[in-house]
C-alpha cells in the first residue's frame, strides 16, 4: 500500500513537471510571439509615405457688387448738403430706371471735409491757409444676384455723370455666395488626389496603403480663370473676375 502511494506520489510529482515545463514553453513561445509583433509593427510604423493632393475647379460669380462716389462743394455746409441728397434722388431714381431694386441699392453716411486754400505772397512763399468751404462725399453700392443687368449698368453709367453729377465708378466687384460648400468638394477631390499618388508609389516600391495617420489641409486659392495670379501664403481671393478658379495646391 506504501508503495502504491509512492507511485501515485511520483507521477503526481511527474505530471506536475511536465504541467510546469509545458506553461515555461508556453510562456516562451507567447513571449517571443508579443515580441515579434513588437518589432514588426515597430517596423511598419516607420513606412510613411507623405503625399500632397492637388485639385482644381472653375465657377461663375452669382453675386456682383458695383460701387460709386460723388461729392459737392460748397462755401456753405448747409448747401453742400442739399446739393449732395439731391444727387442722391437722381442717382436712386437712375438706377430704379435701369432695373435695379430699391433693396438693392445701398447708400452710405456722408462725409463731410472742410477746403482749405493755400496762401502765397508775392514773392511766392507760403503764407498761410484759409477756409474755402466744405466738399461733401457719399458713396453708392449696388449687389445684386443679376449680374448682366449691372454690368450693364456699370458701362452705362456715364449718363449720370452728363447730368451733371460728379460720379466716380471703378470696375464692378464679382463674389460667390455657395463658397463654403465648394471648398468642401475641392478638399474631397484634394484627398482622393492624394489617395491616388501614395497608391502609385506603393504599387511601383512593392507595399500597400493601409490607413490615413495625419491629414493637413491647404491654403485655397482662388484667381481669376486664365490669369497669372501668385498664390499667397494666406491665400489669394479673386474679386475682379466673374469667373474664376479655385485651387487647393
Amino acid at each position: 500500500m506504501i508503495d502504491s502511494a509512492s507511485k501515485n506520489l511520483s507521477g503526481l510529482t511527474q505530471s506536475r513537471s511536465f504541467l510546469g515545463l509545458a506553461l515555461i514553453g508556453l510562456c516562451i513561445v507567447l513571449g517571443a510571439f508579443i515580441v515579434a509583433n513588437a518589432y514588426k509593427y515597430k517596423f511598419k510604423t516607420r513606412q510613411v509615405i507623405r503625399v500632397t493632393g492637388s485639385a482644381e475647379n472653375d465657377f461663375t460669380s452669382d453675386l456682383i457688387a458695383w460701387n460709386g462716389s460723388y461729392n459737392r462743394s460748397a462755401f456753405d455746409l448747409k448747401s453742400a448738403y442739399a446739393k449732395l441728397k439731391e444727387d442722391e434722388s437722381n442717382v436712386k431714381k437712375y438706377l430704379t430706371r435701369k432695373g435695379i431694386k430699391p433693396e438693392e441699392i445701398i447708400f452710405s453716411s456722408v462725409k463731410i471735409d472742410k477746403i482749405f486754400n493755400s496762401k502765397y505772397s508775392e514773392d511766392g512763399r507760403f503764407s498761410g491757409s484759409e477756409f474755402g468751404g466744405y466738399n461733401l462725399t457719399q458713396n453708392v453700392q449696388v449687389q445684386s444676384n443679376d449680374i448682366a443687368k449691372v454690368e450693364a449698368l456699370s458701362r452705362e453709367i456715364t449718363e449720370l455723370i452728363e447730368t451733371g453729377i460728379e460720379l466716380n465708378s471703378p470696375e464692378p466687384l464679382y463674389f460667390y455666395t455657395k463658397l463654403a460648400d465648394l471648398k468642401l468638394d475641392l478638399l474631397a477631390k484634394a484627398a482622393e488626389d492624394a489617395r491616388k499618388r501614395a497608391d502609385i508609389i506603393a504599387k511601383n516600391t512593392g507595399g500597400s496603403i493601409g490607413t490615413v495617420s495625419k491629414a493637413n489641409m491647404g491654403i485655397f486659392q482662388i484667381t481669376g480663370q486664365n490669369s497669372d495670379e501668385d498664390y499667397s501664403y494666406g491665400g489669394t481671393f479673386n474679386t475682379s473676375s466673374k469667373i474664376k478658379r479655385q485651387v487647393l495646391p
